[in-house]
């Protein structure tokens, strides 16, 4: 969509994420809205599934522009997310500088900017597209604290600091969405420099419209009742995983890949590994019992 975003409106994101197949009611859109007009990133929390990380996806898709996305781990430094020197490179440089160039020459040569290796931070941060890019931190929770303090110069000023070469400032800030499946508490810091957006499992009505774009062709009957299967079990208690929207959506597909136009004992039976990944969970389902409430 070609919208000015010094004129977007919560209502113009809810059409550009719709736009895209991704159904956000308007908590979710005024979330987005103030982080693109305030220019402040958005630290997004909640279960695994719930579409956190489609969210980021679905905006840069519905802007048309760039999608950097930072995937989170322990260990994460900042070779991996700000940048690091193309060591082969120099090496050859400097054995061609060598005979004719003064050492000082040689320098700054191998330490200028196109020998540098610009990883998500960096791209992001100079970026110089039409539109500012979408910069997805994915599961910001997995990285380690010292990558959280790294992380608070760029969120700050939205500049990355290179010794060999100075400060390398954006000069359009990125659009910053951090995702969090909340296996650890992200720290103070880190939080008061975002906004929060909290989602959750959907209401009834928003899962099943979110099934009904995202598995085009499958029948009314199937979709009510996986939805409404998939909510029963997200009720018992003792289930680890809860299954997510996407687990929802997988199952849709697989069942409707399968054929079936109905939930019954033989589909879930056969398909229940889909929405559920652990064996105990699995053992947790009454089938017989949970199909028999589905068809009330």
């Amino acid at each position: 969509m070609d919208i000015d975003l010094n004129s977007i409106t919560v209502e113009d994101v809810v059409r550009i994420l719709s736009s895209v197949g991704y159904v956000a009611d308007k908590r979710i859109a005024t979330a987005v809205f103030l982080a693109i007009r305030l220019e402040k990133p958005l630290l997004v929390e909640g279960e695994p599934g719930c579409g956190k990380t489609e969210l980021a996806k679905a905006l840069a898709e519905g802007l048309g522009t760039e999608l950097i996305r930072l995937q989170c781990y322990e260990g994460l430094d900042a070779s991996k997310a700000l940048y690091e020197w193309d060591y082969p490179r120099q090496l050859i440089a400097i054995r061609l500088l060598e005979r004719f160039a003064k050492p000082e020459e040689i320098e700054r040569e191998i330490y200028s900017e196109k020998y540098l290796l610009k990883r998500p931070l960096l791209r992001a941060a100079t970026s110089n597209s039409e539109k500012p890019p979408v910069l997805l931190i994915d599961e910001v929770d997995r990285a380690d604290e010292e990558f959280e303090a790294l992380l608070l110069e760029f969120l700050s000023e939205f500049q990355i600091t290179v010794p060999e070469i100075g400060t390398i400032k954006a000069s359009k800030k990125p659009i910053v969405i951090l995702t969090s499946n909340r296996t650890r508490e992200v720290g103070d810091g880190l939080r008061r420099r975002c906004l929060y957006l909290y989602i959750s499992y959907p209401e009834r009505e928003r899962e099943l419209e979110i099934l009904r774009r995202k598995v085009p062709g499958i029948s009314e009957k199937l979709a009510n009742e996986v939805v409404d299967a998939v909510r029963l079990i997200r009720s018992i208690d003792g289930v680890v995983k809860k299954p997510g929207i996407s687990e929802t959506i997988e199952w849709a597909r697989a069942l409707k890949e399968m054929g079936f136009t109905e939930l019954s004992e033989e589909a879930v039976r056969n398909t229940l590994s889909v929405v559920l990944k652990l064996p105990e969970d699995i053992e947790k389902v009454d089938i017989e019992s949970l199909v028999s409430k589905v068809k009330r």
